[in-house]
């Protein structure tokens, strides 16, 4: 084998390896290239999901105002049920005092 050989030999490994290498690569964007519908699909699919964050968003709002309304309310009637508790007693108390004036009154 002299030097052209060797020369010639070498330069068709290389090219069958440039070309190999150049083909995979081709194939390789061939299959895993994004087409415009997809764009498109992955578009709508955020446009969906951000609308979705903001209705999560606006419901936990709400369902945190309406907590705290509620819990307000809760405690305000909290309070009218001791008051009409407290006036109840009074009531119990201040009638038990008026029924013993008029048992000692009688008798």
């Amino acid at each position: 084998m002299n030097r052209f050989e060797f020369i010639v030999i070498t330069a068709l490994i290389l090219f069958v390896a440039f070309s190999l290498g150049w083909f995979t690569n081709w194939l390789v964007h061939r299959f895993t290239r994004v087409r415009q519908q997809d764009l498109g699909e992955l578009d709508r699919m955020a446009q969906a999901l951000h609308e979705a964050e903001e209705i999560r968003d606006q419901a936990i709002e709400y369902v945190e105002t309406r907590e705290r309304d509620l819990t307000a309310r809760l405690s305000q009637t909290e309070a009218e049920l001791r008051a009409a508790m407290d006036g109840l007693r009074e009531a119990r108390s201040e009638a038990e005092y008026y029924r013993t004036q008029l048992e000692q009154s009688q008798g």
